[in-house]
């Protein structure tokens, strides 16, 4: 065994060699405890409440209670090695990489406009037996290229052409893209991502109101370009306000939905007690599983999960207050954003606040490249961690 241990040591140590070759640095100093422990937390809530809720449709339909939870617990393993490794990397070599991983991300958003429809979206690329959301990976080019951004111009971010061009003309572009998908929950994210960056970088207030004009116009242009979108949206905005018009088609997941909430009263149904998950709420696992959350864990396991959100938040945003320079605190930002404000989209649609636009939870909904996408960027906000106490502008 300790023959064994050697040669794991060395081939680390060879394969550290390698990448320190292709200018990856590593670093040694210690992480934030506090954020990787709410990070773990969550993942392990996750996966419990996901299995919980996915258990019972998993032995209908694949004839294997463990379908759902074997295959997300191993892309959840895969994805806490590549957090740990990333949070060991050099935060700075995502920055030598911003333009190429946004044009990668501008092609991939193009090709799966020309994959097959999928409940009248094409939002996967298909691979094979895998698939993958390039809205996943839009996500983390806009986090990267928008602090890479920042971090050149922060003096200058009260211009016009420092601090408002470039961001606008990536965002409509990208918004263009994924609104002829359709992908709202995803356009709304990648928005509300770069709006908070900007905001944070030093952009002016007087700048939003421009954006949010010409935010306006592209969303009308990609309706010109793609009329169904109106048909789309207006859909969606009609079995919100009223899903009992159709109880038994477009209503019936928002129906179920406040049935599992409503039935979980204070304390909940206890864990694995969800009636609703039981082939009445439509893939319990998917983006309503914070229903099958307060069914069986009542209000008081729904506020826990805020809790450990909002806690995610608070620790996020005081790494970036300690990180080191502009561009890992905007890293920092982008990502904690990214994961609490989709959080509350989705909770929103779960309690029927807004209307259904079919947003994941993360940690807690099943989809293994977005959970690994998740972890990495997990890892990443730790690696900016390890180097925030050196103090440097």
């Amino acid at each position: 065994m300790p023959g064994e241990a050697k040669k794991l040591q060395r081939r680390a140590q060879e394969s550290e060699s390698v990448l320190r070759r292709w200018g990856v640095r590593f670093v040694s100093d210690p992480m934030d405890r506090p954020f990787a422990y709410l990070v773990l937390i969550l993942l392990v809530f996750g996966l419990i409440m996901m299995f919980s809720a996915s258990y019972a449709s998993a032995y209908y339909y694949e004839g294997n209670s463990y379908h759902y939870i074997e295959r997300q617990a191993v892309f959840a393993a895969i994805g806490v090695a590549a957090m740990y490794f990333l949070s060991r990397m050099d935060y700075h070599i995502w920055r030598r990489y911003a333009w190429p991983l946004m044009g990668v991300t501008l092609v991939l958003l193009v090709v799966v406009l020309f994959m097959p429809d999928a409940k009248g979206t094409t939002r996967w690329i298909y691979i094979g037996p895998l698939n993958f959301q390039p809205s996943e990976i839009a996500k983390f080019a806009v986090i990267v290229l928008f602090g890479h951004i920042i971090a050149a111009n922060y003096s200058r971010m009260k211009q016009f052409t420092y601090g408002v061009l470039p961001f606008l003309a990536v965002l409509v572009v990208l918004a263009g893209l994924m609104l002829l998908e359709p992908h709202l929950s995803g356009t709304l994210l990648i928005f509300a991502i770069g709006f908070v960056m900007m905001f944070v970088g030093g952009t002016g207030i007087v700048w939003f109101v421009l954006a949010a004009g010409l935010l306006i116009v592209g969303v009308a242009g990609a309706i010109a370009i793609k009329p169904d979108l109106v048909w789309y949206a207006t859909d969606r905005l009609e079995y919100w306000i009223d899903p009992w018009s159709d109880p038994l088609d477009k209503g019936h997941q928002v129906i179920q939905s406040m049935y599992a909430i409503g039935s979980g009263g204070l304390f909940g149904l206890g864990l694995g007690n969800s009636r609703q998950k039981h082939l009445y709420l439509p893939e319990p696992q998917n983006d309503f599983v914070f229903a099958i959350v307060c069914e069986e864990l009542g209000f008081v396991g729904a506020m826990m999960v805020i809790f450990l959100f909002a806690a995610l938040l608070w620790r996020g945003v005081a790494i970036a207050r300690r990180s080191r320079d502009k561009f890992g605190a905007m890293l920092v930002v982008g990502i904690v954003t990214q994961v609490t404000v989709q959080a509350a989209l989705n909770i929103a649609v779960v309690t029927r606040t807004i209307p259904n636009t079919g947003i994941s939870l993360p940690f807690f909904s099943y989809g293994g490249t977005s959970l690994m996408m998740l972890l990495g960027e997990m890892g990443i906000v730790l690696s900016v961690s390890r180097q925030s106490s050196l103090n440097t502008t």
